[in-house]
């Protein structure tokens, strides 16, 4: 696991902020954290290059692009293998996203389908590659909680109302 910088409170206004509005402009930002223009930018382009602001691609809803069904299939690999099969992996456009895990399973991968028979397609496409020893796949039936980080940012600022 690599380690990630952590983010001080003044960090923490400036992407509480950022998920509020989405789309502020550095000096609304600034309005709003009551700090400098200069220090947003400076802080933003640092938490950019850290890697501490992912993608846009996060927020866009698979379902819109034509992808309704979300699935997780566990899966266990030979360990030897999990170069090769991640670089595969990357190759199915359904994968959106994998984690290495501990214990019985060895990857969770999150793919999304258009429909039944798309990720059925999609699941032997993952258990055809080379180093894949069995999948079990779970189809996401409703989601309860989306992603979210607001609350961890409130306890970073003391904004626990959130």
């Amino acid at each position: 696991m690599t380690s990630t910088p952590r983010v001080d409170t003044l960090d923490a206004k400036i992407l509480q902020a950022l998920n509020d509005d989405p789309r502020a402009t550095v000096i609304a930002l600034a309005d709003k954290t009551k700090l400098s223009r200069n220090t947003v930018q400076a802080r933003l382009t640092k938490l950019e290059r850290q890697g501490t602001l992912r993608s846009f691609e996060r927020r866009i809803d698979p379902a819109s692009l034509g992808y309704p069904l979300t699935a997780f299939i566990l899966t266990r690999v030979t360990q030897r293998k999990l170069a090769q099969i991640a670089a595969a992996l990357e190759q199915v456009p359904e994968v959106v996203e994998v984690h290495g895990l501990g214990g019985v399973t060895d990857m969770l991968i999150h793919v999304v389908a258009r429909e039944a028979d798309d990720l059925y397609r999609v699941a032997g496409l993952i258990l055809d590659i080379d180093g894949v020893e069995q999948t079990t796949t779970a189809l996401v039936m409703r989601k309860f909680l989306d992603y979210r980080l607001a609350p961890l940012l409130g306890e970073l600022t003391g904004d626990t109302d959130r």
